[in-house]
């Protein structure tokens, strides 16, 4: 999901600074209320990194990433996944790849507009069917499905508004090669809430994650 620096006009990527700037200033403002999505944010930054950094190939004209994004989501919560993602992508430009940090806000913007959109369309259904949280395999799938066709329309339309043209063939490749996300993701998202269920009693886990209202599928 990535966008290499020099495609898009410097001119188009100030106004996404100002744009990425706007959204994440006036979901922050919430921040201060709930001090426990303060530290749900970092570790959201923390996973994001470490997740994008176990799988970064180049696909077409950008790369496929394992983003977790589900996993954070049902697991820290919505606030703490937004701000993480564009905490974690700093944090990746800063530690791993500089030469990333111009383009910064243009690649969180591809990740925080399909995860908005998401939480308020079926995002909250989701997590609150049932008379719990339910979170099963099909839920997990519509979400990562919905989320990750998102991401790669975000990167359509970046490239869309490129001074470098993009064969839509290739656009194609890179928007295909996340179906190997969306039918993976999942597995691992299930693996994470079983893990994190079983210990919920424990202390730090409690205040760490958000998962005491979640119940798992049977």
């Amino acid at each position: 999901m990535h966008i290499e620096p020099g495609i898009i006009a410097p001119a188009k990527v100030a106004l996404a600074n100002v744009v990425a700037a706007g959204v994440v200033a006036y979901y922050a403002r919430d921040l201060l209320k709930r001090p426990a999505d303060i530290v749900r944010t970092g570790l959201a930054a923390l996973f994001f990194s470490l997740f994008m950094q176990s799988l970064h190939v180049n696909v077409g004209p950008s790369e496929l990433h394992f983003v977790g994004a589900m996993a954070i989501y049902l697991t820290l919560g919505f606030l703490p996944t937004l701000l993480g993602f564009a905490a974690g992508l700093l944090l990746q430009g800063l530690l791993f790849e500089p030469v990333d940090l111009p383009q910064l806000a243009v690649n969180s913007l591809s990740l925080i507009v399909p995860l908005i959109a998401v939480h308020y369309s079926v995002g909250r259904q989701l997590r609150a069917a049932m008379a719990g949280r339910v979170v099963s395999w099909g839920s997990i799938v519509k979400l990562d499905a919905m989320y990750y066709s998102g991401v790669t329309a975000m990167v359509g339309f970046w490239l869309l508004a490129a001074e470098v043209a993009t064969p839509l063939a290739a656009w194609a490749s890179f928007a295909s090669s996340y179906l190997l996300i969306v039918i993976c993701e999942p597995l691992f998202t299930l693996a994470v809430v079983r893990l994190l269920k079983r210990h919920e009693n424990k202390r730090l886990i409690a205040a760490c994650f958000n998962i005491q209202s979640l119940k798992l599928a049977n």
